[in-house]
């Protein structure tokens, strides 16, 4: 039978078979705590009743904060609720709880009277003390509205108390958010010294503008660059003016010229034949006249007007000056002689042009560098008076801002005044955005949380000792208590669980029990029929087979499920070498082992043999009619063994090697006895083995049997000491299966029916 097949499968966490099992187990610590929390409670119910209290509640709509020499207009910003709730809530809960509101309030309300079933006496801070301790504050969910409770005994003092609360509240509030602490007498004497202030400032502003000879800085200033710029412009027209006048005079001069040369060359090579009527010279006339008429229309746009070349006036005349020359050309080819006369002519109003206009422009040409001369200094006049202006406006500019800061502090301080004499009248709370929605109510006791809470120590007790339960077992108590333990904790096959059946026997039954010991003394020993004992040569305690009759049907199924084990293993070779073996004293080793043995030897199947290895603990066995003087090599010789035989093919020895140098010796000669006891007629070989330990015997002879049972004390082994043990049995390469003994049923079957607990 190997591990896989005796695992059967447990979800993980805790089950309700858990829960049952921890509740019924440790039902009697659950039902003390129970019992416990229900006298708290009763003791609460009949000796404490619950205080009076009063409630109010404010709405906080807004916070109006306010700085007596903040900047801006008013000087004051407001809160919204609606973006900081739980900030501003939060910040008048401190307000609303701090000692100097419950030091205003003891004075307010008087010590005597708050302490008169409180103790008495006239101290104010005890008196502090007991409404700090009365006094719950707590914002309402989802909202801006905070609740003020006050609980005490005194059924006249609740309601007073909460009103003197709020009020308190209302006045720090306003001393907090609206005058940062200062005082109406401080405030108006900081308005007087600004307003000192003010005027000094205004006194030197007025000054510096004297100074500098200004009455409006901005408006000067702009006058100034006006002035500079129209000087600028007629400075440049009159240098423009000034070029083009020497350009005329030089054009004229050499027009002159140029006119008389032209009539003298060119006027004999005329042809004198061709005739030119009236209308064709007249036409041509008026033509030489418009092209004079337009260059001297675009030389004053560009001399006079000092327009650019890009002038859409300039561009107009260009196209009008070489549509007429056009034109001019046209004609001139047509008519040759028309040359002559356009000649001649123009040397005329040259020369004409020239006498009536030289006395004008040479009086014009010599006044353009005087005014030239004047503009330029009245340019530098005007930029030095700009100057000294702006060297004053720096100053004129702070003492204006002066001012102005000025102004603005003294009207936030007039306006907080102004608003501190309307809270005296109005209240405030209407100032303020808060608002109260609940005045402080009637005094009452609340029946409804006393309740609760005795309810709470009721199904406390219950609950923690439900809790501590759970602690205990799955914590604090490592021991192993149910096969499903063996299974999932240790990983060992399981073969068998054994309950405790002293388990709910009465002391009567006990005693009984108790009657049937005996005493085997010296070499021999004698009992009833029904049984038979392996003897020492010490006196031994036995117990009567017939009182453990009742685990016959557990060694029966041991018997049955070892017989499958090593089927399933294939093993058929006689004998088969059983251990049995626990990790400490008492866990009933020989017991098991000597009721496994008589239930195979009854099987009538072949010879059993139960060999005693606890010689060196003088554990007791579970035969009668043994006979002492047999031993374990004699056992294994079929003449010698008779006096082994204890019952029909059921024969027990001891293996009496000296004491002291067992642990020694045993192993060495066991290895001796090995061909012997696989040569030997018996089917099975049951060894009594000591407990597993670090220097016992039983770790190095495991390897010798074909499975070692190891037996394991329900709720006293420790599942630890179990792992450990198995591991030392894995380093012999020993085949283990595991026994639990002594288990307990706490569980009613109509609730819960362990399988593996059964026979």
């Amino acid at each position: 039978m190997n591990s896989g097949k005796n695992h059967l499968d447990h979800s993980p966490g805790i089950g309700l078979v858990d829960i049952y099992f921890v509740v019924f187990r440790r039902k009697w610590l659950i039902l003390l705590f129970t019992v416990i929390g229900v006298a708290a409670g009763l003791y609460v119910f009949f000796t404490k009743q619950p205080p009076y209290q009063s409630s109010a509640k404010l709405l906080i709509k807004y916070i109006q904060d306010t700085s007596p020499t903040g900047s801006g207009e008013s000087g004051q910003r407001v809160l919204s609720m609606s973006d900081q709730v739980q900030s501003v809530l939060n910040s008048e809960m401190q307000i609303l709880t701090s000692l100097d509101i419950f030091q205003i309030v003891a004075t307010n309300v008087t010590p005597e009277k708050i302490l008169a079933k409180n103790g008495g006496g006239t101290d104010a801070n005890v008196a502090a003390d007991i409404i700090t301790q009365g006094t719950k504050v707590e914002p309402s969910r989802e909202s801006s509205v905070i609740q003020i409770t006050f609980r005490n005994n005194d059924q006249m003092l609740v309601s007073q108390v909460v009103s003197a609360i709020i009020d308190a509240y209302l006045d720090k509030h306003l001393t907090i958010h609206n005058t940062i602490g200062i005082s109406e007498d401080l405030l108006t004497e900081k308005a007087v010294q600004l307003r000192q202030q003010i005027a000094n400032t205004d006194a030197e502003l007025h000054m510096a503008k004297t100074n500098a000879g200004v009455v409006d800085v901005f408006a000067e200033q702009k006058a100034y660059a006006d002035e500079i710029s129209r000087i600028r412009r007629e400075l440049l027209m009159a240098q423009a003016d000034y070029a083009e006048r020497r350009a005329s005079i030089n054009e004229l001069a050499g027009t002159k010229k140029t006119a008389v040369d032209t009539n003298q060359n060119l006027a004999p090579a005329a042809p004198l034949d061709q005739k030119i009527s009236d209308e064709v010279s007249t036409r041509y006339k008026a033509l030489c006249s418009r092209l004079v008429y337009l260059q001297k229309k675009q030389s004053e746009y560009v001399l006079l007007h000092g327009y650019t070349e890009e002038n859409a006036l300039v561009k107009e005349v260009r196209e009008q000056i070489a549509s007429a020359a056009k034109l001019k050309n046209q004609m001139e080819e047509a008519y040759p002689a028309l040359s002559s006369i356009e000649v001649t002519e123009a040397a005329t109003m040259a020369s004409t042009r020239s006498d009536s206009s030289d006395a004008g422009t040479t009086a014009r040409l010599t006044s353009l560098p005087t005014r030239i001369k004047t503009l330029e200094s009245q340019l530098r006049e005007v930029q030095a008076a700009a100057d000294r202006l702006g060297d004053a406006e720096q100053k004129i500019s702070e003492l204006m801002s002066r001012k102005k800061i000025q102004e603005s502090a003294y009207d936030n301080i007039q306006g907080t005044l102004q608003r501190m004499g309307i809270n005296q009248v109005m209240g405030p709370g209407r100032v303020s955005g808060i608002q109260m929605i609940q005045r402080p109510s009637l005094p009452f006791r609340d029946f409804k949380s006393f309740y609760k809470k005795i309810g709470i120590l009721m199904f406390g007790g219950f609950g923690f000792g439900l809790v501590l339960a759970f602690i205990l077992e799955f914590y604090l108590d490592r021991s192993i208590k149910r096969p499903i333990e063996v299974q999932t904790k240790l990983k060992i096959p399981f073969f068998l669980s054994i309950p405790d059946l002293n388990q709910g026997l009465s002391r009567k039954a006990l005693a009984v029990s108790n009657s049937n010991r005996k005493l085997l003394g010296g070499s021999t020993g004698q009992s009833s029929a029904g049984g038979a004992v392996a003897v020492r040569e010490t006196p031994l305690e036995v117990m009567s087979w017939e009182v453990n009759r009742r685990f016959n049907s557990y060694y029966d199924a041991l018997r049955d499920r070892l017989v499958v084990y090593f089927e399933s293993i294939n093993l058929t070779r006689k004998p088969k070498l059983v251990a049995v073996t626990s990790t400490h004293k008492g866990a009933g080793v020989s017991t098991i082992a000597a009721g496994l043995a008589q239930s195979l030897s009854e099987t009538g199947d072949g010879r059993v043999l139960l060999v005693d290895m606890n010689l060196e603990n003088g554990a007791a066995q579970q035969f009668f009619k043994g006979k002492p003087n047999c031993k374990l090599d004699d056992a294994l010789e079929s003449d010698t063994r008779d006096g082994a035989l204890v019952q029909e093919n059921l024969y027990v020895v001891t293996e009496d090697t000296v004491t002291d140098r067992l642990p020694r010796v045993l192993p060495k000669r066991f290895a001796s006895l090995i061909p012997k006891l696989k040569a030997s007629d018996y089917d099975y070989i049951i060894f009594d083995m000591p407990p597993v330990s670090p220097t016992s015997v039983t770790a190095r002879l495991s390897g010798f049997m074909d499975t070692v049972m190891l037996v394991i004390e329900s709720e006293k082994t420790d599942q630890q000491v179990v792992q450990q043990a198995n591991a030392l049995l894995a380093q012999s390469k020993a085949n283990v299966t595991a026994i639990l003994n002594k288990t307990k049923t706490y569980i009613p079957k109509k609730l819960h029916q362990d399988f593996l607990s059964e026979p």
